[in-house]
Formats: structure tokens, sequence, C-alpha cells
């Protein structure tokens, strides 16, 4: 029994792994000598008898139907000895309705656009994606199979957009730089080409993409002809200066001058190094700080390049939170009655960081990262003598992420991931080891994924723990479903490099939904989904998470989107974080609540964004409801307004506010937030722009009834607590920029910022009263220009031999 056991599983194993194929469209390319100009026009004498790809057909939302005649592509390539080059003819019956909006690099907008999509080493995993639209923006990005589109990816290739008499023209030149290939005389590439009429909102592709299926770059087509290429030396060098003049209020106004390189090296045909040698961060985007009550850190996005860029291999596991490298440092400091901190560092700077990263024609993802932070202290005062002395808030730091990620059958993959933290001295360190699989059958109908991850610290205290999961997914049809389970153990810990809240539980969790595949009489698109969440903390086997649902998400006819859905948590929760001591809980009561979302199209010059929600506290007069609206405004082409509004309000909320003579305290709050954002844009081309992007946070909460917290998790009333534990917070941020690719790869940038913050245990709801507190003396200026210059190698070369 036990042998017949496993030869089914061995059968079952092999097809769950087996190949995918199908017939697929190909195209074959010509080599020219001509040199070809990047000006959409198409009208060098190779572009006559190179072979057309065209009968494109619909992605959505008509599936699978031939692209109408009045809207026929066609598109041609070439190539040389250093680029691939793309002419595309793309017919519209009334040209002056294509939508060509302008904006900045990698950015759509309300634009028609054509993409090419190419796969160097056809094995339906990786695809670079490059895109132009009407208005001549560029946007690219990296999409693998199992990760998606990554946006933050970057090259550097030409293009040209023309609007003509019968629709417009695209022109594209993409160097080899760019690509990724194997070294073979002869190239087989996959290859996939893309149009979105944007005011219809219909897609069309050259391969035909079943969207029953979920693997959309396994459907591509393939592109033949190219032979006796060499990957060229991918060398890129970025020198760039800044000079920062900044003040404040309080602070006499300064100025410093920077300087730095970035260095983009291609190891071979598929590895790449990227490295920064002093690095320079200062005109990333601010981030939106607002006012935490809970007991866990407030998560950031990361804005700084180096560490969005190519990171698909990095983020495998959710192991890494790039933002703890150079993150502000902790202020728990061990101080003597009489000392203070004088001087605190507002972060810690990274001296240099590298990382390493591609896939070989064999499948496998190698990725190397690491960076050093440098030694942080803060200096702290003597109330009695004056005397200071340094304390060390951050040692020399080594951080390190290590990815090996196989591939294989085109759909499947086994990673395995290890970040490590090494601090100088005495200090804590952490290492983090994960091992993950995903695994698809042929037809991409079956997925079953998940893996084990250990951590070990080493502290004060020693401590290891292990995550592990198990998913399974159908991924086919107008009917999926998917249902997993994970388990998490007390002493799980990846916070030194990554991020996790919740430990010492074990979850499961199922969803099923249905779509509709093709258009109706009524919707474009259509889905709707019911899904449950069960977490149990381990020790108890208590509640500690519960959740059921009801999402619907659709399009209409007029391509207005909508939705909206319902939540039940129908049982307590013991929630185990918020009381701040261990092995201490608060019970939540049964809830409910729903939301709802209309976003207009937003082809038309005035859009609107609305999404009012709620969540009830059932039997009890508690809750929380908000609602956001953001209309938006497009004048012309070139200029654009969007505003934000958000409101949020809590009606009794309890939380944590103190401790008090053993005592864990918990109030009754009513809270009001209070968001207001605006961003526009003025294009002067599609390479240069200016943007505007302001951003007032005001948050209050305002403690009516104190309490005790009870062993139960229940709470009683505390007649004797008297401190103000009332929170009053406000943020404003304004950034005002400037930007020039002034030529491909180099920018210059003009940034003028200003920023305030303030925090008191004064309730005062008048707003106009809070809005002008905000900005005594507590206003802080910057002003920044800085320079990138792209260097290629190649291009330097050339330079230096006809020098």
């Amino acid at each position: 029994m036990k042998q017949r056991f496993g030869i089914t599983f061995l059968i079952f194993f092999g097809c769950f792994l087996s190949t995918f194929s199908q017939t697929k469209k190909s195209v074959t390319t010509r080599k020219t000598s001509e040199t070809i100009s990047i000006d959409a026009e198409l009208n060098e004498k190779s572009w006559e008898d190179a072979e057309i790809a065209t009968d494109f057909v619909s992605l959505e939302p008509k599936n699978g139907t031939p692209i109408p005649e009045e809207f026929k592509t066609e598109v041609k390539i070439l190539y040389n000895d250093n680029a691939i080059y793309i002419g595309a003819k793309l017919y519209d019956p009334n040209p002056e309705k294509i939508l060509k909006e302008l904006v900045e690099r990698d950015d759509i907008g309300t634009s028609d656009f054509f993409g090419v999509f190419i796969n160097g080493y056809n094995d339906g995993q990786q695809e670079f994606r490059f895109f132009v639209t009407a208005a001549n923006g560029q946007i690219d990005t990296n999409f693998t199979s199992s990760e998606g589109e990554d946006g933050s990816w970057n090259a550097i290739w030409e293009s040209s957009a023309k609007i003509t008499d019968f629709g417009y023209v695209i022109e594209m030149k993409i160097p080899y730089a760019a690509l990724r290939f194997p070294e073979q005389n002869k190239q087989t590439w996959g290859l996939n080409f893309f149009r979105e009429v944007r005011r219809e909102r219909q897609k069309y592709t050259w391969s035909p993409i079943d969207n029953k299926i979920g693997a959309i770059s396994q459907q591509a087509g393939i592109l033949t002809g190219i032979e006796n290429i060499k990957t060229p030396t991918r060398l890129f060098l970025i020198p760039y200066s800044s000079f920062y003049l900044s003040g404040s209020d309080t602070q006499k106004t300064k100025g410093e001058l920077k300087g730095g390189l970035d260095i983009k090296y291609g190891i071979n045909d598929a590895f790449t190094l990227d490295a920064i040698l002093v690095p320079d961060f200062g005109q990333t985007k601010f981030d939106n700080v607002i006012l935490n009550l809970g007991p866990f850190e407030q998560q950031f996005n990361e804005n700084r390049p180096f560490f969005t860029e190519g990171t698909d291999l990095f983020s495998k596991g959710n192991l890494l939170y790039s933002r703890r490298i150079g993150q502000t440092p902790d202020l728990q400091l061990n101080l003597a009655d009489n000392e203070y901190i004088n001087e605190y560092p507002g972060a810690i700077n990274l001296l240099n960081a590298l990382k390493i990263s591609g896939r070989d024609k064999d499948g496998l993802g190698i990725g190397f990262l690491n960076a050093i932070t440098e030694k942080t202290n803060a200096t702290v005062s003597n109330y009695d003598n004056d005397e200071t002395r340094q304390i060390v808030v951050a040692p020399l730091t080594n951080y390190n992420v290590t990815v090996f990620d196989q591939r294989f059958n085109q759909n499947s993959s086994v990673t395995f991931i290890n970040t490590n933290v090494t601090r100088d001295g005495s200090f804590r360190d952490a290492n983090v080891t994960g091992l993950l699989f995903n695994l698809n059958d042929k037809n991409n109908k079956y997925n079953l994924s998940g893996g084990l991850k250990s951590s070990s610290i080493n502290d004060v205290e020693n401590k290891n723990g292990y995550n592990t999961s198990l998913y399974f997914a159908e991924n086919n049809g107008k009917i999926r479903y998917s249902f997993g389970g994970e388990y998490v153990s007390k002493d799980f810990d990846i916070n030194d490099l990554g991020i996790n809240f919740r430990t010492n539980y074990y979850s499961f969790s199922g969803n099923t939904n249905y779509r509709i595949l093709n258009p109706n009489s009524i919707f474009n698109t259509f889905r709707i989904s019911l899904g449950s969440y069960f977490e149990f903390y381990k020790p108890t086997n208590q509640i500690q998470v519960s959740n059921f649902n009801v999402n619907i998400n659709s399009t209409n006819k007029k391509n207005h989107y909508f939705g909206g859905g319902i939540n039940y948590n129908p049982f307590e929760n013991y929630d185990y974080y918020e009381p701040r001591v261990e092995n201490r809980y608060f019970v939540i009561p049964k809830n409910a609540g729903g939301y709802f979302y209309f976003s207009s199209n937003y082809n038309y010059k005035f859009a609107l964004d609305i999404n009012p929600y709620i969540t009830h506290i059932l039997n009890e007069n508690r809750y929380e409801a908000g609602i956001n609206i953001s209309p938006r405004y497009r004048f012309n082409d070139r200029f654009s307004l969007i505003y934000s509004f958000d409101y949020f309000k809590q009606k009794n909320d309890i939380g944590f506010i103190d401790f008090d003579n053993n005592n864990i305290i918990f109030a009754r709050r009513d809270r009001d937030t209070y968001t207001n954002a605006i961003s526009s844009k003025f294009s002067i081309s599609s390479v240069m722009n200016f943007n505007l992007s302001v951003r007032h946070y005001w948050s209050l909460a305002e403690n009516n009834k104190i309490n005790n917290l009870n062993q139960d998790g229940s709470i009683t009333e505390n007649t004797t607590y008297s401190s103000n534990k009332n929170s009053n917070f406000s943020t404003w941020n304004l950034d005002l920029s400037y930007s020039w690719w002034f030529a491909p790869g180099s920018q210059m940038s003009v940034l003028y910022r200003n920023n305030a913050a303030t925090f008191n245990r004064t309730i005062d709801k008048n707003f106009n009263s809070n809005f002008s507190k905000l900005f005594d003396n507590n206003l802080n200026h910057v002003l920044s220009v800085s320079i990138r210059y792209f260097i290629d190698y190649n291009q330097a070369k050339n330079w230096m031999s006809k020098g």
C-alpha cells in the first residue's frame, strides 16, 4: 500500500511540474547597416523590407477577440551590432482624439501607449518591458512571473512618438546593454507587443494572452533572426553632485556640498553589480508620518532609488525591510537621573552599499546586497556640572542579503534566502534564513507555495525561532479559490533587517472568488470574493485575529470603477500586544463593518475618487469611521491638479496609555484625524517637469475615561490616575521640484522643501489655531540642486579613441 501511494505521488508530482507548451506566434528580424534615426518617421530603407507583426488580439475587456480594423497595429523590428529597433504604426480612425498627456518619466498618465516585452532567455519567467506614450513619455519595468512588474527598474534607451493623419507612430532603440540574453550565435527571444487605446480602455497584445490562465509571460511569442551579436560591456558610471542650502526659524542658514558616484557593471550576460559610493538621498520623497498610538512601529515606504531598483529577488519571503538600513536611531538610552540628551542624531549615515543580481540561462537567480552604516553617537549632558559624554546609539553595522532562486519548468521556483546583520562590539547580531517554493502545473491552473524560515538572535539572551507556511490555489477560470495556513513560533524575529509584528501564533485562511472573463451588458469587469482568516495565540489557542469578508470590484461600461465590501468578526479576539506586557491581553468585542469606493474614469478632465468606510463594535456605542474624497482636474495635457481629503473618526476607542503602580492603564478616547494633500504637475515636455506635493496631517486623541486592564482582558474604571496622556500631533510637508532629463540617464533636479511638526498634550479642536501654531518657530527650509550624469563606457571609449 505504501509503495502504491509513493508511485501515485511521483506520477502526480511529475504531472504537476511538467513543462508548459503551446503554439506561439513568431516574427523574424533583419540586420541593418543603416544609421537609424529615432524620429518616428520610419523612413530608412531598412524598414521597407522588414517583416510585419500584426493581427493583434484583445487582452481586455473582450479577451481573445481580434483588434478592430480601424485600430490596426503594425510592428517591425531591426537590429545591428549595438541595439534592436522597433517601429510601430498604430492606426486610429480619430487621431485628434488620441490621448497624450505629458507626464514625468515612468508615468503613463492619461495617454495612449505602446509597449514591447522582451525575454532574452525565452524561459517564460522574466521580461524587460519598454513603453512609449503618444506624448513620447518613457516607462520601463522588469516583469517576473512570481513578483509581477517592478516599476523602479530603469534602463537607458531612446524613443520618439509622433501623431499622424492615420494615428501615431512609435520608434524605439533598445541597446543590448538594457537587456539580458545568452552568449549564442543564434538568439531566440520571447516577445510580445502591447497597445492600449486609452479613451476606449481597450488593451491589445500581438501574441494572444488567455485571461483564464494566470501566466502572462509564458504566453509570449517568439523573435528569431538575431545572429552573431555580442553581449556589450555593461559598465555605467553616474557621478553626481548636490548642493544643499538649509535653515529654520531657529537656526542660521548653512550650505553643504556633496558628491558621489553610482556604478553599474555587467559582470557577465546575466549578472549586474550596482554600487553607491558616498550616497546622497537628500531629494527622496518625504514620509507620511502619523500619530501612532498602537503597539507596533509605523512602516514606511522605501523611497531611496538604490533600494527600490531591481530588488525583486531580495523581496522573496518578505524578509527585507530596507528602511532598517540607515534608520533613525533608537531613543532607549541608559541615562543617569541627572543626565539628559543634549544632541541626538536624526539618522544613521550609510557609508556605502552594493548589490549583485541577475539570472543565468539555466534559470538560477542570484542576489547579493551589502550595506555598511557608520558608528553613530548621541551627546549626553549632566544637569549638575554641564559635563558631556558620548553614547553609541548605533555601532558600525554590516547588513547583508543573499538569495538563490532556481526557476524550472518555466513557471516554478525554489528559493534560498539569508539576511544577516552584524554589529561591531557587543551589540546584538541577527541571522535569518528561508527556504521557499512556488510550484505550478503545466497549465498554471494549480499553485502550491510555502516555505520554512528560521531566525537566530545573538544578544544578551540568544533566541531562535521559525515560521512555516503552506498555501494551495486554483488560478484558472471564472471560479478560483485558495486556502492555507501558517505557524510562527514565539521567538521568530526578523526585525533587524525585516519587519514583523505578531509571533507565537498559527493561522488559517481561505478565499473563493468569481469573475467574468469578458464584458456583459452591464460590466466590463466584475469580481466578487469571499474570504476568511483566523489567527490563534498558540499558548492558549485563543482567537487573536478573525474575519469573514465579502468584496466586490467592478468596472461598468463607461469605465468607472466601483465596489465595496463587508467585514464581520463574530468572535471575541484576544489582543496580546496592546497591553505592552507579556502574557497580558485585551479582549476586542465582536464587530462588523463595511466600505464602498467609487473612482470615475480618469480619461475625463474631471474625475472623482470617494471611499467611505465604517467599523462598529456590536452592542456598544463604539465605532470608527472615515471618508476619503479626492477630486482631480486635468486642465490640459501639461497641467493637472489633485486634491485629497481624508477624515477618520474613532468614538470611544479603547487603548493603552501608560503604566501606573503595577497597573496597565487604558483609556476610552475620542480621536479625530484630518489629512489634506495636494499634488500637481506642470510638464514643459516629456523630459522637463515641475511637481508640487503638499501634505498637512492633524490628529488629536482625547482621553475621556481612565481604566485599569484586568487579568481577564476586561477594563474597570480608575479614579486615581491623573497624568495627561492626551495627544495633539500635526505635520506639514511641502515639496516643489523641477526635473530635467537633459540627456539619456542624466538628470538635473532642483527641490525646495519645507516641513514642520508639533506634538503636545493640550487638546485644541480649532483647526485655524492648530494650523498657525504648527509654524510658530518650527518651520525648516531646504533648497537643493542635484546633477547626475550618465556615462556609458562604450560611448566614453569612442570619445577617447576619437580624441
